[in-house]
């Protein structure tokens, strides 16, 4: 009888040749609680495939990005926006030969925890709940938790601590207050979701009228380009210029992921011109006051409604607030506002 090759092994073997500043599976911190190896896939892979099929990954389709129910087919939703992070970061530590499961997987958990209606639905549980709410936190706590009717993904510590640390805030890009995840994976991940959404908010904000190609900012089309593609690749080939040194073919150094000072400039000039032009604008808008006052509904029913809060979630031993804020923060765009209106009638 021939016996069955331990394909995992043989995976884990090719990643000796990574670079030495990468995250080799085989050496991972482990979960938080033991699991038998799959004899197939390597632990960041197995938490790829239990990310991706996870259902907070499915409700993601029908989650806003910026734009709240929009008419046009080719706005970004929370999942194609996910799906572009994970294509960008897995470019950038492939060639920079790192480890590009880990790095796919932290991209594809990176944003379960987004609520419904974008930054005003994350603005607006803030408010609500005094616990307050960041989704980055919501987002740990879908795979360490929420899934699977209360007993969560089970992943490693290093893609628990991509998702956690990807958030950056309104600060610049690489500035005071951006954070550091602690693997260079998670790393990749953090820039590469401002590479992602500095790009296509561009595109959707002059889809949706807000403003026109010629607006953008001189500096920025000089640098990074005049069109979506170009300034893709332009971020994207920079970002691994800069970091060759982590790919460890420079020797002994410091390793980090990091922009050249002129590209990191016009990024930063980009980034406050959509917060000034686009974002701002996004929370004050019809549909924006729509969907405040959908989430308003739903917390005050739900506090006091206990029947209407699913099984799973209601036999979670927190208290009943942090249930409905898990429960609200959930919720697709539609559900949302569905259940909104089923309340007020």
């Amino acid at each position: 009888m021939v016996s069955r090759p331990n394909i995992r092994e043989q995976t884990e073997k090719k990643e000796e040749a990574l670079s030495p500043y990468a995250v080799k599976s085989k050496f991972s911190r482990g979960r938080l609680r033991w699991e038998e190896p799959c004899p197939i896939r390597t632990s960041f892979q197995r938490d790829r495939d239990r990310i991706i099929h996870s259902k907070a990954f499915r409700r993601l389709k029908h989650k806003t990005q910026v734009f709240i129910a929009p008419a046009d087919d080719h706005y970004v939703t929370r999942l194609t926006h996910t799906l572009e992070v994970s294509q960008i970061a897995r470019t950038i530590a492939r060639a920079l030969n790192l480890n590009e499961d880990l790095a796919e997987a932290i991209s594809l958990g990176h944003d379960l925890g987004h609520t419904p209606f974008g930054h005003i639905g994350e603005e607006g549980l803030n408010e609500l709940y005094q616990g307050g709410f960041r989704h980055n936190e919501q987002s740990l706590r879908v795979v360490d938790l929420l899934e699977r009717q209360g007993q969560g993904l089970n992943l490693t510590w290093e893609v628990r601590d991509g998702i956690l640390n990807h958030s950056k805030g309104q600060g610049e890009v690489l500035g005071e207050g951006w954070g550091e995840a602690n693997t260079l994976e998670g790393a990749i991940c953090k820039i590469a979701d401002v590479v992602a959404y500095v790009n296509h908010d561009v595109e959707d904000a002059i889809r949706a009228g807000l403003i026109s190609r010629d607006d953008l900012p001189g500096p920025v089309a000089a640098t990074l380009g005049h069109t979506h593609s170009q300034r893709i690749d332009t971020l994207v080939c920079d970002i691994i210029n800069y970091s060759w040194p982590v790919s460890g073919n420079c020797g002994p150094t410091t390793p980090a992921i990091g922009m050249s000072p002129e590209v990191l400039r016009a990024t930063n000039v980009l980034r406050q011109f959509l917060f000034q032009k686009v974002y701002y604008s996004s929370l004050a808008g019809e549909e924006a006051v729509r969907a405040g006052k959908a989430l308003r509904l739903l917390y005050s029913h739900l506090m006091t409604h206990e029947d209407r809060l699913p099984p799973e979630l209601a036999s979670l031993s927190d208290n009943r607030e942090r249930i409905v804020i898990d429960y609200i923060a959930g919720m697709t765009d539609q559900y949302a506002l569905r259940l909104a209106g089923e309340i007020s009638r």
